[in-house]
C-alpha cells in the first residue's frame, strides 16, 4: 500500500469511518457488527450498512440473504428506535440541538414534516428503499406523530427490498456487479420507486 492514500485518509475522518466499517468484514464479528452498524444508521451514524453487507457478499454469495435479513431487522428496529427520538425524546434542547446540527438541517427537517402531511406512507419507503438519508425519516416520523404502523409497514417493506436486492444481485452475477451499484444503484432504486408509485397511481385512476 503507498504512503498517498494513507495520508488521504488521515485528513478525511470519514473516510476512515468508512474503512473501519468495511475492516468487520474480515473479522469474526461481521454480522453483528453489519447489525450494530444497520440499526444505528437508522438514526444517526453516517456510513449506510450497505457498505459492509456489499463486502459480506463478495465473500459469500450464498449466505448474502442472510447476511440481507440480519441487516433489514436491525435497520428496522434502529428506525423505531429513531421513532422514539423523535417522539419522546425531541423536546429535550440537548437532543434537537445534536441532529439538527451533525445530522441533518433545520431546513431539512421543515420541508420532510410538509411531506409527511401529503404523502405518509410513501415518503417512508422511498427514504427507505433509495439513497435518500433513511435516519433524517425516522426521527421526524416520531415527531411529527407520524402512524407508528403505517411507519413499521413501510420500513421494513422498503428496507427488505433494498438489501434483499442487494445481495440477489451479487447471488445472480457476482463480484462483477458492485462497481454496477456503486455507481448507478441510488438511480435504479429510485426509477423502480417512480415505476411503483406510478403502477398505483393508474390503478387509483383506472378504479375511478
Amino acid at each position: 500500500m503507498s504512503d498517498a492514500p494513507i495520508a488521504s485518509n488521515k485528513k478525511n475522518p470519514l473516510r476512515r469511518l468508512y474503512d473501519w466499517v468495511l475492516h468487520w468484514a474480515e473479522t469474526p464479528y461481521a454480522i453483528p457488527a453489519l447489525f450494530a452498524l444497520s440499526f444505528a444508521e437508522s438514526s444517526f451514524f453516517p456510513i449506510p450498512p450497505d457498505v459492509l453487507l456489499i463486502a459480506l457478499c463478495i465473500g459469500d454469495r450464498q449466505r448474502g440473504f442472510v447476511f440481507a435479513a440480519w441487516c433489514s431487522l436491525a435497520s428496522v428496529l434502529g428506525g423505531l428506535a429513531g421513532y422514539g427520538i423523535g417522539a419522546f425524546l425531541w423536546d429535550l434542547q440537548w437532543v434537537s440541538g445534536f441532529f439538527l446540527t451533525y445530522v441533518f438541517s433545520q431546513a431539512t427537517f421543515d420541508h420532510v414534516g410538509e411531506l409527511y402531511k401529503q404523502y405518509d406512507f410513501w415518503i417512508v419507503f422511498v427514504a427507505a428503499f433509495t439513497p435518500i438519508p433513511y435516519k433524517v425519516i425516522t426521527i421526524t416520523a416520531g415527531v411529527f406523530g407520524t402512524n407508528v404502523l403505517m411507519f413499521v409497514i413501510a420500513s421494513v417493506v422498503g428496507r427488505s427490498a433494498r438489501f434483499f436486492l442487494v445481495a440477489w444481485l451479487f447471488r445472480r452475477f457476482g463480484p462483477p456487479i458492485k462497481d454496477f451499484i456503486a455507481k448507478r444503484f441510488g438511480l435504479v432504486t429510485i426509477a423502480g420507486t417512480l415505476l411503483l408509485i406510478g403502477g398505483f397511481a393508474a390503478l387509483k385512476l383506472l378504479s375511478r
